[in-house]
């Protein structure tokens, strides 16, 4: 919208828009009326042509009884959902599982296809696990479920890979040595598992890239919380049992900067994380 307009342009959208919030919300202008504690004659003024406008107490009334902001009735954004209900939106807790990809980050995978998708796991990146280390690291916390919830988990890595997005993965390095080596979080992982774990990680950073890009950077530089960013329209920081979703361009933007100030102290970047992963390779068999 204009940054100023005349009276008569101002009083025509807001016309409209308070036309337009009636048939939204399907309220008629007697209920309107009752609302904002007016005669329904008013409302009608309001809506019919001309230059009237409404003073700030009754342009607010109509709009907290119609569930818009003021501020789009008169013009002033093109916003029409009141600030509470944009702050809302614009971050979410949601909540997570521990294992695996669940519907919810399927869904926003799914979403996001084709866009670049910005990521940094809790530990090595799930979509890049084999089905071993899954099991591994997975089969207790899933139970019973563990063969369906890793069938599943595989039929969703075969459609994210045909998903045509770019992927951006950043992980610590002593990440993967501690994978490597097993220890830590690892500890007690097979030599067998790990090698062929590592052997697929080269694979995929040299046959896939450059849609897949694996950074390797040094935690004791700098730091990340596990985030992901799918694309322009949605950023989450996974906190354990629940996601922080940001869907806000400037958090969105905020992120993503975060993600390139890891790339860019990295030590070593997409071309060299295969030779370091081999190098970590010969050490286990």
């Amino acid at each position: 919208m204009p940054e100023f307009m005349d009276k008569r342009d101002r009083a025509e959208v807001f016309r409209l828009r308070l036309a337009e919030a009636l048939l939204r919300d399907g309220q008629s202008q007697s209920g309107l009326a009752r609302a904002a504690g007016v005669d329904r004659s008013t409302i009608s003024a309001l809506l019919g042509a001309g230059t009237r406008l409404p003073n700030a107490q009754l342009a607010a009334d109509c709009a907290q009884a119609l569930r818009v902001s003021t501020d789009w009735l008169l013009g002033l954004t093109d916003h029409p959902d009141p600030p509470d209900r944009l702050l809302a939106d614009a971050v979410q807790m949601i909540p997570a599982t521990r294992a695996l990809f669940d519907a919810t980050i399927f869904g926003w995978h799914r979403d996001a296809a084709g866009y670049k998708i910005r990521h940094v796991p809790a530990t090595m990146p799930d979509m890049l696990k084999t089905r071993a280390v899954v099991e591994w690291e997975y089969r207790e916390t899933l139970g019973a479920q563990a063969a369906q919830a890793i069938q599943s988990f595989e039929t969703q890595l075969d459609w994210l890979r045909g998903a045509r997005s770019d992927y951006e993965i950043a992980v610590p390095m002593h990440e993967v040595a501690s994978f490597a080596t097993a220890t830590g979080y690892w500890s007690g992982i097979a030599a067998d598992v790990r090698a062929a774990q590592i052997d697929m990680l080269i694979r995929l950073c040299e046959e896939l890239y450059p849609v897949l890009r694996l950074y390797l950077y040094d935690a004791h530089q700098v730091f990340s919380a596990p985030v992901t960013v799918f694309g322009p329209h949605l950023a989450v920081i996974y906190l354990g049992r629940h996601y922080l979703v940001f869907r806000d361009p400037a958090k969105i933007a905020a992120v993503s900067q975060h993600f390139d100030w890891l790339v860019k102290k990295a030590p070593l970047g997409a071309r060299d994380a295969a030779d370091h992963l081999r190098e970590l390779r010969r050490a286990i068999l």
